[in-house]
């Protein structure tokens, strides 16, 4: 085993309403200079939806991620060879009309117009080319499925639905929608690393730290050949015209090893935010990211050990481990999410960079209409609602879209996720109301795969956990840190490129 330490994250979808607080804050602190305005290393998109930059899920378009071909596992971008004859032109990235042309407003106009009859405006201008603009798009640009004509109709996802989902989802447009906070996802086997140039014959301009795992760009290295844009699949590395550098999510590692929350988490305002450290196997990592697509999201799982295994253990402090981090990941809320409850899933697993930020799938209402004078629940008799199997068909969102979202097809896994959520909160209501006898609770507990326990932690977590249980930040004294150059993922040679790990010692 090659045990390491990784920050992950959890983001419980069902707590988040969209406020955009997080975006703003990483916005301030991180991207208010010149050459960033396009940038938002946090943003909330809505869903179903084109997200930002617009239609990002489509590799097609942008040759994102990796791709297995046979028993071998390639960047889905190009090759070592064309990566060379295209280091000048890279046709793959997204324009400014995908992201959005930023702008701002000519308040000299406002502020200094003459007295007059009419009411003076200020005029928006391009901050590119200082020139007037007119706006027909910008971040977050489809919040609530505003010109769902254009946005939510056109979602890569809403491909593997059938026509009458399809169908159903366009009467409910303007309410079956829910909210997908994104920042980068720091993963175990990221496209952006193997796609730099710079890496081909040394360490590249992008790296993966050694003590947490946070992807970073070094701003020395980096000659702005920009293929880390087009290779990451999540499109969360920028380019700044300005200073023709790529930058990208830092996970506000400066806070972290002050032992502060990011930014974007200690400011969201639904708590929806969970941080901890996960120990997993680097020496699996390409029999991981090489599985088909229905086997991902149970592969990704596996790779993550259990950080109070006494082997595990072991190797994680041959490996330089330390023990506050060994600590940490025991106390993990992720572990739990992930590994424990299994409830949180990664984001369009499919893309193959194993990412390391997770969701709790949102439990969406059933369908409902008024029907006859009466609240009718998609024709549903009450009898049918109350055991757990009769609503997973009848959810505002079908199971085979969040399949596609967050289990690369696989909708049995999105099942069992949304059986145990709402055998939550079943079970939860039943406690206050005492309205269900205790043969069908148990039923729909045993169809969940949970217990009374395991339900009143995750509603414990859920609902009411302290900052401390939220934010499992580990004591990481970077200043008596080591670094050193190694090669972790041989499976990066064979594609051509090298990655650049920073072993932490003491």
């Amino acid at each position: 085993m090659d045990i390491r330490a990784q920050v992950s994250m959890v983001f419980h979808l069902d707590k988040c309403v969209g406020c955009h607080t997080c975006s703003v804050a990483c916005k301030n602190i991180w991207t208010d200079r010149r050459g960033t305005e396009h940038m938002w290393w946090n943003n909330v998109e809505t869903k179903p939806g084109t997200g930002f930059p617009t239609l990002w899920e489509d590799q097609e378009k942008y040759k994102g991620g990796w791709v297995k071909k046979g028993k071998k596992l390639t960047l889905r971008l190009q090759g070592r060879v064309r990566t060379l004859t295209n280091i000048f032109h890279n046709p793959n990235l997204p324009t400014v009309d995908e992201y959005f042309e930023p702008w701002t407003y000519r308040y000299d106009d406002l502020f200094n117009s003459p007295e007059g009859h009419d009411q003076p405006t200020a005029r928006p201008v391009s901050q590119v080319t200082n020139r007037p603009v007119d706006i027909v798009s910008g971040p977050n640009w489809d919040d609530d499925l505003g010109g769902s004509a254009i946005y939510a109709r056109n979602d890569p996802n809403l491909k593997s639905l059938t026509d009458e989902e399809r169908a159903q989802l366009r009467k409910l447009e303007r309410i079956a929608f829910f909210y997908v906070p994104r920042i980068c996802n720091h993963c175990l086997n990221p496209a952006c690393v193997a796609a730099c140039p710079a890496g081909v014959a040394q360490p590249g301009a992008i790296y993966k730290r050694g003590e947490d795992g946070i992807v970073l760009i070094n701003p020395e290295k980096c000659r702005g050949w920009r293929m880390c844009v087009s290779a990451c699949p999540y499109k969360k590395s920028y380019y700044n015209w300005a200073t023709g550098k790529s930058e990208k999510c830092i996970l506000c590692y400066p806070r972290l090893e002050s032992g502060h929350a990011p930014a974007c988490f200690h400011v969201c305002v639904g708590r929806i935010r969970y941080l901890g450290i996960l120990l997993y196997d680097a020496s699996r990592i390409k029999e991981t990211a090489s599985v088909d697509d229905a086997e991902l999201v149970e592969a990704h799982r596996a790779i993550i050990q259990d950080p109070n295994d006494p082997e595990v253990i072991k190797a994680a402090k041959a490996n330089g481990v330390s023990d506050n981090m060994i600590s940490t990941a025991q106390r993990s809320p992720i572990y739990k999410f992930v590994k424990e409850w299994r409830l949180a899933l990664p984001l369009t697993p499919q893309f193959r960079t194993l990412p390391m930020l997770f969701y709790v799938p949102p439990l969406l209402p059933v369908l409902a209409a008024v029907k006859d004078g009466h609240y009718d629940i998609a024709g549903v008799a009450d009898e049918e609602l109350r055991p757990l199997l009769g609503s997973l068909d009848k959810l505002r969102v079908p199971l085979r879209y969040m399949a596609s979202l967050f289990a690369a097809g696989n909708v049995g896994i999105v099942e069992q996720v949304y059986r145990k959520l709402i055998a939550v909160r079943i079970f939860m209501r039943a406690q206050r109301v005492k309205d269900m006898p205790d043969a069908e609770m148990q039923q729909i507990l045993a169809q969940a795969n949970t217990t009374p326990e395991e339900v009143r932690a995750i509603h414990h977590l859920t609902a009411k956990p302290t900052f401390e249980q939220r934010f499992v930040i580990p004591p990481l004294n970077r200043e008596m840190a080591v670094e050193a150059t190694v090669d972790p993922y041989q499976h990066a040679h064979e594609a051509g490129f090298s990655f650049r790990k920073v072993i932490k010692r003491r």
